[in-house]
Parts: structure tokens; sequence; C-alpha cells
């Protein structure tokens, strides 16, 4: 029986906290939440009794095994490394870090430790991924000469989880100086590994552009910049030797919380949709379905979650997937296209040179 110690009570807390008191030999029986009033609620919604005003507490205190990393983005890496150093396993809210040197780190130091680590890239928990990449590794589309893969929100112009302008939980999202990586870090950290995990090859060369778009007078509401990036558009290749197309958006109208991949190779083609509840899967294959651009759907039966895996990981000393080397990994690819961003941003306002 593992305890597990939830660090944050944010809204995706609660998330946590609910899975892990449903997984089987697991207990939530620690939280910590520097808001006495947030604490409180907390623990009273989970019946959770050790409540902690900051995780110092908690380590001292001592009576859990593994902690699930719910604080804010630019927070993982100092809590992590600190659970880390206390030896303590860690199921991490992803982007695991705000940069790949970070993530490396906690990758290398969680190895070294020798303590079970993941990170919640939620959508692996989609049956109809999980497929996906069974029927490409088993070659029943061949090889992947194509894909197209997209990360589809709306919440810039729909009020369908609330009105973003008034919101903290919304606008932190829109101010890098409120730790914010935009809709890249946010969701395009999703869709990267969406992607890749499908086509069963890591993302070996990309080439991006960001945009932030205006939204409000002076690009500010109250105390929150807003810059962070809005929409990302990457052509990228896979190792395998595949080229395709990575987007995300928050402007994409009509579409709550979309995600779409499709897979074209040299023997078939595959389709994954999931909006994070349901999910699809279809594909052509075979002559006579390629001939007549014939789709067929495909059965996915169940699988563990990410919550489920991580508990499974912890009773039997055996690291899950995804773990923080994959994370890292996904990072790598997110600082490249912040990196190109920024470098054409300053070409763009460098002056010309008279000859």
């Amino acid at each position: 029986m593992v305890k597990i110690l939830i660090l944050g009570t944010g809204s995706m807390a609660t998330n946590h906290a609910a899975a892990f008191k449903a997984a089987p030999n697991s207990s939530v029986v620690a939280a910590v939440e520097p808001d006495a009033d947030r604490r409180a609620a907390f623990g009273k919604q989970f019946g959770i009794e050790n409540l902690f005003p900051d995780l110092e507490s908690a380590i001292a205190w001592g009576g859990f095994d593994a902690a699930a990393n719910v604080t804010p983005d630019a927070v993982h890496y100092p809590t992590t490394m600190r659970l880390l150093e206390a030896g303590k396993h860690v199921f991490c809210e992803k982007p695991l870090a705000t940069n790949y040197p970070l993530a490396l780190e906690m990758a290398e130091t969680a190895e070294a430790k020798g303590v079970i680590n993941m990170v919640n890239f939620t959508y692996r928990n989609s049956p109809a991924l999980q497929k996906a990449r069974e029927l490409v590794a088993s070659g029943a589309i061949g090889e992947i000469r194509h894909f197209e893969a997209s990360y589809l929100q709306s919440w810039l112009v729909g009020k369908q989880w609330g009105d973003w302008r008034t919101e903290s939980r919304w606008l932190w999202r829109l101010s890098e100086e409120h730790g914010s990586k935009g809709v890249l870090g946010d969701v395009g950290v999703h869709i990267v590994d969406f992607a890749s995990f499908a086509a069963d090859s890591n993302v070996a060369t990309v080439e991006s552009r960001l945009k932030t778009f205006h939204k409000a007078p002076g690009d500010k509401i109250g105390d929150y910049p807003l810059d962070a990036n809005d929409s990302a558009v990457m052509t990228a290749e896979f190792a395998n030797g595949a080229l395709g197309t990575i987007t995300a958006t928050r402007f994409a109208t009509g579409h709550a919380n979309d995600l779409s991949l499709a897979l074209f190779g040299t023997a078939g083609a595959l389709e994954v949709k999931t909006d994070g509840r349901a999910s699809s899967l279809r594909i052509c294959t075979g002559e006579k379905d390629i001939d007549g651009q014939i789709w067929k759907d495909v059965e996915t039966p169940p699988v563990a979650t990410t919550y489920e895996r991580f508990v499974i990981a912890c009773n039997t000393g055996v690291n899950g997937d995804p773990d923080f080397r994959r994370a890292a990994d996904i990072q790598r690819i997110l600082d490249l296209c912040f990196a190109q961003d920024k470098a054409r941003t300053l070409t763009a306002a460098a002056p010309a040179v008279e000859g």
C-alpha cells in the first residue's frame, strides 16, 4: 500500500486526489497547501487529516512514500528536487520543468536515487492512443511517411470553462511573468508526446512558429501581462523519417479540448481522436480499403491510467512510463521551439545593414 501526499490543492489536485483514492493499493494520507482556508477545504473534501502549510513540514513528518506534485509549472523543479533528496517517489504534473537542463537534472537525480518517477501526460490514458501505438509497432500500416497532430482549445473565445478575463486560474496561463510557457508549454507538451508516442518514434528535428495575439487594452489585465504564446505550429520529422505538423492553439472556436492525430504509412493509415474522456480510433489498411478509401473503427479496450500505473510502480519497485527522462526529452523539443522563435524575433528587430 503506497501512501501518497498531494502537493498543492489547485483544480488539477482534485483529479489527483480522487484518482489515487480510487486506485487499488493506494492511500492519500496528506496534503500541502500554504493557504489555510484552501488547505482545510481540501482536507475535508477528501478526508485527509494530515495537512501541512509547506513541504518542509510534511517531509519532517515523513509519513508518506510518494508525492503527487500539482504545483505551478515553475515550482515543479525545486519541490521535486527536495522530494527526491528525501527519497520519495514523485508523480509530477507536466511540464516537468520550465526548461530542458532543469528537467534533465530532475531525471538524472531520480534515476540516481532509484526512486519511482513519472509525469502525468494524461492523454496516455486514451485507449485509442495505446492501441494505435500497438498497431504501428506491429507494422499494421507499414512505415510511417506523414503525420498531422493537433490540440485544439477555445477558452480564449468561449466561456465553456469560465471567463478567462476575470479568473486567475486562466490569466496566469497567459503571463510569462507568472511562470507560464503559453499554449506550447501547457498543451503543446501533450500533443508532442501524443504524436510521437503513437508513432513509436521520437522527434528528430523541428521548425516552429509561436504567436501571441492582442487580447486586452495594453495587453494586460490587472497584474497579468498577456505575453505568453497563444498558438504554436511545428513542422517536425520523426526519427523514423516521417514528416508532418504539430499544432496547438487556444483560439480553435468550436473545440473545447480536442486532440487529433493522423498517421499515414506505406501500408495504411490511422486516425486517433480524444477529448480526454472519450476516444476513437479508425484504420484504413488492406488493398481493398486503401483503393476504396474505406475507414473502419477499431475496438480499443480499457487501459490503466497514469495514476494507476504510478501506484503499481511504487508497489512493485519497477518504474512506469512516462518517466522523467521522457518528459525531459519532450522539454528539449519545446526549448528548441522557444529558441527558434526568439531568434526569429531578434532577426526581425535587427536594423538593416547598409552596403
